[in-house]
């Protein structure tokens, strides 16, 4: 079954560990003179490999268009895809891990990767990719894909949301101008000074803006705690760092969209109703939404709308989306799988894959020279460069191992300081409480 971009909106999040891999170095994947890739022997990829993942109309063309490349190019190689609906994804990876017969690659957040490296059921890549690999990737993409300094999959793209708005409604409104430049991204006070114009503008039942934090996309919320310069893990990684002032200024000024009447109270994190619907039906003026959503709002939307940067406090952050390709330990033939993640993560397939699905590259090369979406490329620019706001402290934290625990955790607190009434001060301390027991054994 293959899914709109609308079905599959929830899900989101990142994360990215120190860089302590500089004497480890990892490089471009190796081809043999054909284009082909290479197996750790030197030898040509040979042999069949099972790989499972869910995606939208436009990704899994991507993937299948890459398979059929890497079998072109490795005579003896053969790729079984298998796509699921991503309700089911991980219902499906987990029982097959449990039983023994997982898929050799299998596609996975960013933000889920942690907890199956955590477990020991990745594949080890370190002895499988070559010199300098690890320089091919922005270091917070890089950073996402490992655990304890050890690289267990591989970014095979990115996401992180951004603005878009509706046109007429910021004119209306008196706002004249967006942001053109990261560096001149709103400010905090900006961003609430354009709420307020767009309240006072629109009819009781219209929005300034809608959140997209609903579900596991609660991850998002985290930008605002970035972009304070704040923490929700300290750098061990295990010990609770939320209860700080820049997690007071986050839960304080992400409470008052709902106190202000800035966004609808079923824009909640524990919402059914999801961010980018709000927007869709025209009850917000703007939304926050990732790249993803571009073809679908292309084709849906019959007003005219635009992109520009995330608000900034301290400084520029974003949500470091989108998935890892990862290899299971199980597999009965490593170096096949090695070669495939290599393969696909080369420049000309990326560069395909992130065009065609209106996704972000994760290549350092790529993200410095930028890529055009096939679906309004003049916004390529505005996600591009949001994503290099994203930082490998920030991102490292989303891959802990106890990361689904401290979601619900999340998801529980600021759904009670969002519609619940908690104050910060018991929010703060409540989330400290979750986080150090969900962390408890790492």
């Amino acid at each position: 079954m293959e899914l709109t971009r609308r079905q599959i909106l929830i899900g989101a999040g990142a994360a990215s560990l120190p860089l302590l891999l500089a004497g480890c170095g990892f490089a471009p994947p190796a081809t043999t003179s054909g284009g082909g890739a290479t197996g750790s022997s030197g030898g040509a990829a040979t042999g069949t490999l099972t790989f499972t993942t869910w995606g939208t109309d436009a990704e899994l063309a991507g993937f299948r268009s890459a398979i059929d490349r890497f079998q072109q190019a490795n005579a003896g190689a053969t790729v079984n895809l298998n796509a699921v609906p991503y309700a089911q994804m991980f219902t499906n990876i987990d029982a097959q891990l449990q039983a023994g017969n997982p898929p050799d690659i299998f596609r996975v957040p960013y933000y889920t990767f942690g907890s199956y490296a955590g477990r020991g059921q990745l594949l080890d890549l370190s002895t499988y990719l070559p010199s300098g690999f690890s320089d091919t990737f922005t270091p917070a993409a890089w950073a996402a894909v490992q655990n304890k300094s050890t690289p267990y999959g591989v970014p095979h793209h990115t996401d992180t949301s951004v603005i878009l708005y509706n046109k007429a409604a910021l004119e209306t409104a008196g706002v004249t101008s967006v942001p053109t430049t990261l560096d001149d991204a709103w400010s905090w006070d900006e961003f609430e000074g354009v709420l307020q114009k767009l309240r006072t503008s629109l009819p009781a039942d219209k929005y300034p803006y809608a959140a997209n934090w609903q579900g596991n996309g609660v991850t998002r919320w985290l930008s605002w705690l970035f972009e304070s310069d704040g923490r929700f893990l300290a750098e061990d990684l295990v010990a609770p760092a939320i209860d700080s002032d820049a997690g007071r200024q986050a839960v304080d000024f992400t409470k008052n969209f709902f106190s202000a009447n800035f966004v609808p109270q079923n824009n909640s994190v524990k919402s059914t109703t999801l961010a980018s619907d709000i927007w869709y039906a025209q009850t917000s003026a703007m939304v926050s939404a990732g790249a993803f959503l571009i073809p679908d709002a292309a084709s849906t939307l019959d007003f005219e709308w635009g992109a520009t940067f995330s608000p900034r406090n301290v400084r520029s952050a974003g949500d470091f989306g989108g998935n890892a390709l990862v290899a299971t330990k199980a597999t009965a033939n490593p170096d096949l799988a090695s070669a495939f993640l290599q393969f696909v993560t080369q420049e000309d397939e990326m560069r395909q894959f992130c065009a065609g699905a209106s996704l972000l590259p994760t290549r350092a090369d790529l993200t410095a020279s930028g890529i055009d979406f096939a679906v309004r490329p003049e916004l390529s620019p505005v996600f591009v460069g949001q994503a290099s706001s994203v930082q490998a402290k920030d991102s490292g934290q989303v891959t802990s191992p106890s990361m689904s625990k401290i979601i619900t955790v999340l998801q529980d607190q600021l759904e009670q300081a969002f519609v619940g009434g908690q104050s910060t001060t018991d929010t703060l301390s409540a989330m400290t409480t979750g986080i150090a027991a969900a962390t408890a054994g790492s």
